[in-house]
Formats: structure tokens, sequence, C-alpha cells
């Protein structure tokens, strides 16, 4: 499990170079490699079908090394198929991999007492779609070996690399494994490459070249394996977890060693594109303190026009939304398009669906080679395609599965296929992909960064010059409604669970002990102090909600901690995708106030989680916010979301006012924290804490 931060580009490439560079160097002779007995007599190398590149840099590698009787490694080479996390079949449910594991099992190979004081041993964990493709991936591997004629297999993955004297470390090592298991045995498993868990692997001495391993070793790139053990390990399934965690559990029950340095390690030239299923764990005790995988850049795709029946409009926008494009909906009772407004709206958007365009725009079209057409069927295009280039023309019209859907996308498209399934999207009253701006053709020059930066995924489009706009006066004023929830969290703690856990970019640790309810004046009060022992340098609270709502009214009167580097934040957030409506008070400036939005598409359980930074804009308060208590809002529809302060609307946006609504189930949160970024919240300032924010009367409506 690599849990490491992807290489920068300078190293990336200096690698690529001289990795370039060596593939022409011969190797040498490994004599490990061979046909007798006691030697390893197979190689088998595990790749996807839609990574050929990886599989020939692989190949590449092994052919500069010769077996004991000379001939190239790659003679006694074979691919096996991996199974792809984007194949709905390749991840089902089956009896080799149980998907559900504990928190304790990754603690058995990593111990980590933030991570255990965290959540516990017994937290449930899932794993994700690439996890069980991995493991299934090796479990094939395993069930090949078991039933092949060699006695040992080294099994590989496709992104590896033989370091500098990589060759007399494998045959000092395998002469040393086949001594310390003499006679027909010899070893069961030996690993070549892994990575020792930040230096707690439990390792006991063999000899110079050797270990045998107890626990905590990471990674399943390179190892051999003899068949007898192949066989022992497919007695053991299901395979629990991620499948290197799981084969920790297995070195008490297998002649196991490594070799005391890795001779083969993963490539420094290309970030994994798999997803972990403990890193927001990590993340949440403070174990990382960064995104381990980055938001992949916007697509380059389009102008796209899509025509399509009413059912079926909503879930291709949300599924070209969550391959990266930016998508805009219409309905059958908008205005029709002139030419005018073509460039307007395709220098927004990557997408039109179901556009209403004026006959002899859609003839001009037509003869664009540039455009792109998808269409469900033939005959729901209202123009002739017939003298378009094919190529640029795709249908669903013989889909019907969504696996099939996908693959007419991104083969149309040239994108790789998402692991989620295809989305089912969302009612079309709830607008989500409509343009629902005051003004959608308004100027967008002038428009300057906000602070803090605005997010650059595919869902935010650049705010207009003067956003955000005043709220109408005829509309600045909530209307009152009826109380769905009404929770002081002093009084009625039972609705709110405290959260004992971080983030990234949080230099607090939530702890239970930083939460005070004063039941005498019906108030939370969180508090931020110093401590020094705690992995983070301050300890405060955060509570969330134990329900989740979708929509609504929530309210809290609140007084904010004032003081640099503070953020009282009031919000409702989810994850799988990201989405979160934020009010957040920053303790430099009270004055004012700082509004958010994150959206990510898909239906819920889909991975999208970038748009980090979601799309911000500081609104002036009149007032100072640490001083005394005051109602803050957060009116959250289909179609808008609307902030207010006692009662007074404060900003309003509507679809694509500059991103998506959030659309899915959200919890609502509490919290006081101190952020890493001095641009978002100043310097923390030692000399006023300990400090507190106080909430009262919590409305949910």
């Amino acid at each position: 499990m690599n849990l490491q931060g992807t290489f920068d580009w300078l190293r990336a490439g200096v690698f690529r170079v001289l990795n370039a560079a060596s593939s022409h160097i011969p190797g040498g002779s490994i004599k490990a490699f061979g046909p007798n007995p006691g030697q390893i007599g197979a190689i088998m190398v595990i790749n996807l079908e839609r990574q050929p590149s990886r599989l020939r840099r692989t190949l590449r590698e092994l052919n500069r090394f010769r077996t004991a009787s000379g001939a190239p490694l790659t003679s006694i080479t074979t691919r096996l198929a991996a199974v792809d996390a984007r194949d709905g079949r390749g991840v089902a449910s089956t009896a080799d991999v149980d998907p559900a594991y504990v928190l304790g099992d990754q603690l058995y190979v990593q111990p980590d007492e933030r991570l255990e004081q965290c959540f516990g041993v017994h937290q449930p964990i899932a794993m994700t779609r690439q996890e069980v493709a991995v493991a299934r991936s090796h479990i094939e591997a395993w069930k090949a070996v078991a039933a092949g004629n060699e006695e040992y297999t080294l099994i590989l993955e496709d992104d590896i690399w033989f370091r500098p004297g990589a060759r007399s470390a494998i045959d000092r090592g395998w002469m040393a494994a086949r001594n310390r298991f003499p006679g027909a045995e010899g070893p069961d498993l030996l690993y070549l490459s892994y990575l020792d868990a930040e230096g707690t692997a439990d390792r006991r001495a063999v000899c110079r070249d050797l270990f045998r391993p107890a626990r905590g070793l990471w990674f399943l790139s390179g190892y051999v394996l003899s068949q007898s053990a192949a066989r022992k390990l497919l007695l053991a399934m299901p395979v629990k977890g991620p499948v290197d965690m799981w084969m920790n559990r297995r070195f008490g029950e297998l002649r196991t060693l490594a070799l005391s340095t890795p001779a083969i390690l993963q490539r420094r030239d290309g970030g994994s594109d798999n997803s972990y299923s403990v890193l927001p764990y990590l993340a949440r005790a403070g174990v990382i303190d960064a995104d381990a995988v980055a938001p992949p850049s916007k697509v380059a795709v389009g102008p796209l026009f899509v025509w399509c029946d009413e059912v079926a409009k909503e879930s291709v926008a949300m599924a070209l939304s969550m391959l990266g494009l930016r998508v805009r909906v219409f309905d059958t009772y908008e205005s029709m398009i002139g030419a005018e407004n073509i460039p307007t709206l395709l220098s927004d958007f990557d997408a039109l669906v179901e556009p209403q365009i004026e006959a002899n725009v859609l003839v001009k079209l037509a003869t664009d080679t540039k455009l792109k057409f998808l269409l469900d069927r033939s005959e729901r295009c209202p123009l002739d395609l017939s003298s378009v280039p094919q190529t640029t023309v795709a249908t669903f019209s013989s889909c019907n599965t969504d696996p099939e859907r996908w693959a007419v996308l991104c083969d149309f498209l040239g994108l790789a296929k998402p692991v989620d399934p295809y989305p089912v999207g969302t009612p079309s009253e709830w607008r989500l992909f409509r343009d629902d701006r005051k003004n959608a053709n308004r100027s967008r020059e002038g428009a300057g960064p906000l602070v803090p930066r605005s997010d650059d995924s595919a869902w935010a489009l650049t705010p207009a010059s003067g956003w955000p706009a005043e709220p109408d006066p005829e509309s600045s004023a909530l209307t009152e409604t009826g109380i769905l929830l009404f929770s002081p969290p002093g009084h009625d703690p039972a609705d709110f669970e405290p959260l004992e856990e971080t983030f990234p970019g949080n230099l607090a640790s939530f702890e239970r002990q930083s939460i005070v309810h004063d039941r005498e004046a019906s108030t939370l009060i969180l508090r931020v102090a110093p401590e020094p022992k705690l992995a983070r340098p301050y300890r405060s609270g955060a509570l969330a909600s134990c329900a989740s709502y979708q929509h609504g009214r929530f309210e809290a009167d609140i007084k904010a901690a004032s003081g640099g580097g503070l953020v009282t934040g009031f919000f409702l957030h989810r994850a799988d995708p990201r989405q979160e409506i934020d009010f957040e008070i920053t303790g430099d400036d009270p004055m004012s106030i700082l509004l958010n939005v994150y959206f990510n598409p898909g239906d819920t359980g889909t991975s999208a989680a970038y748009g980090y930074r979601g799309s911000p804009c500081r609104i002036p308060l009149g007032f100072d916010a640490s001083s005394d208590f005051h109602r803050y809002s957060i009116e959250w529809r289909p179609d808008s979301i609307t902030w207010a302060v006692d009662g007074r609307v404060i900003h309003r946006r509507g679809s694509w006012d500059p991103t998506p609504i959030p659309h899915l189930p959200m919890k609502l949160h509490f919290n006081l924290w101190a952020p890493r970024s001095r641009e978002l919240a100043g310097q923390v300032e030692p000399a006023r804490l300990p400090a507190t924010a106080t909430f009262r009367n919590v409305r949910i409506t």
C-alpha cells in the first residue's frame, strides 16, 4: 500500500531520463533464475489491458537481465491480465475477497497511537474498488502459480524497476534463503520489493542479506512465491482488507523472508491512481497533512452537444460532469438560442444538453468540424448529421447496461472510465446543471481572484466582475418556516456527536474534552488551547449532527472566537463525493464572514473528492462577530443557497453561480480550528489563547 506522496515533476523527469539511458545497459546474469530445481523458473507481470505502455517498460527492464543459462528474463515472463477497478464485474462480491475490515488490521502492520486513539481498533473500514481489484489480481496470480509447473515464480506489478546492485542482491538473497530452508522445502515467500511501515517493521535477523518479517511490510510489487505457498494462500482466503495488509497476517503461516534492502523499487515517474480506504482516517487523525491524491486536471474536450430524452438527460449530464466537463442542461420551455449566444455558452460550458437552438444555427453547427454530438438515439437529433464525420458522433442506441454507457462516453471523448457506477442523476426540478445565475451572460472581465484562491476544478466558473452581487432588496429577509428540530447542543447533546479527529491543514486536534456544555445557559462552548503533548500544537473541539439532511434551513446563534489564526465554523459537509456549504468567521477579521461552497458530482458513494478550495467570498457584517451572539442561517434548497445573518439575507447563489448546488445529504457541523494557511486567517497569537467559540439555539427546519 503506497501511502507516500507523488514525486515532484523534476525528480520524476530526472528518473525517466536516467532509467531510459540505463535500459540500454546490460544488467548481467541473475543465477537465481533458471529451469533447474531450486531456481525461480517463471516471472509473471500483472498488467491492466488499458496500460500497455507500463507493460512495455517492465519488459524492457527485464530484458536487461539474463537467467543462469544466458536467456533473457523476458523468455520466462508472461503477462497476467489485472482486474480493472473500472469494471463493475471485476470488483463484484466474490468468495475470494471480503472488503470489510477494521482499523486494527491496519494498526497490526503499522502501529500509530494517534490513529488508534482517534478511532479505536474496531473502527470498520470498507475497501475501495481499486483495493478490491488489486487483491483479486494477486489472487489470480496465485491461482496461476498453484496450477502451473514451476516450483517458484516471481510476481511483479508493472510499475517496477531494478535498483543498481539488484542482480547481486537477488542472487545473495536467494542463496541465503535456500540455505535457510535446505532440501526440497525452500522459502514459501521472499520479498524482493517492499516498504518498511515507517520503520516499524518487526524484523527477525537471519543473516546479512535477509531477515524474517513478523509484520510491518507494505507493497506486493515484487515477491517470489512457491507453488506450495500459493496453494496455502488460496486455502486461507478470503482476502480481508487490502491484500498487502492481509499478507502480513500470513507471515507466521509461511516460511517468509525479505531481502535486507529491496532490490526492486516502484518507478518514480508515475503516481498511483489507486484509492486507499484508510486515507480518510489517516487525514482525520492528523497522521498525514496533505491529500494523498492530487485533483486531476480539467479535461480538454468539447464543445459537445447532447440530445436525449427527458429521463436520460439528468444522468447523462451527471456522467459528463463526473468526467470533468462543465455541463449546462436546458429545458423544453426555455427560449431558443440564437447565433449570438453560442460563443458565450461555449466559453462557459463544455457540454450543452438538450439545447433549444434556432434552425439556421443548427445548419451552421452541422458544418463545424470542431464540434461533437452525443445522442441516445439518432432520431433525437434536430439536425442532419449525414455529412458530419462519424468520429464526431456517438450514440447510446445499443447500450443496455451502465458499463456500456461509460464505454461509449469515454471512448468517444478519449477519457479514462471512472471506477464509480454510472450515475442516476437528480430530478430535473432540482435544476442541478441549469444555469441559474441572475445574469448568465454578464461580462467576466475584471473578475479578480478571491481570498482564499477560488477553486480551479471543472465545476467552478470564473465569477463575474463584481461577484458576489448584492441581494435583491425585496428578498433581503428570510421567511418564517416550521421547525423540524430545535436543539440547543448544551441541552440535548444526543442530536450531535463530538468529533475526535483533525484534517489536513488544521493545526489543532479535535478532542472531546475541549467541548463544554453550559446547561444553565443552554450553550455549547468550543475551546482552543496549546497542547504540546499532541501531534498537533493545539487542542480544540468539533461536533457533527448524528443525522444527515437533504435541503432545509440550518440556524444557530454564534459568538465567534477572536484572535488571529482561528476559524469558527458552522457548515454542512459530506464525503464521497465531497460537498460542503460553509459559514466561517476568521478571528483576524471578525467584521466580515467567509462563505463557501464545495461541489463534486456523482451519486452517493462516488469517490470524487476534489474541489479543494471551493468558491469562497467575504461579506462585510457591519459588526464584530466575536463580541456578541448573532443568528447565522443557511437555507439550502434544490435550486439555491441563501445565507442570512440576523434574518437579513447577505448572499444567494443559484446553480452555476459559480458552481452547481450540492445535492446529496450532509451533516451539520460546528468547529473551532487553526488553519495552517496564514492567508486564510492570519497567524495564531499565543497570548490570546485559550480562546472560545460559543453556540446556542440550533434550529433545523
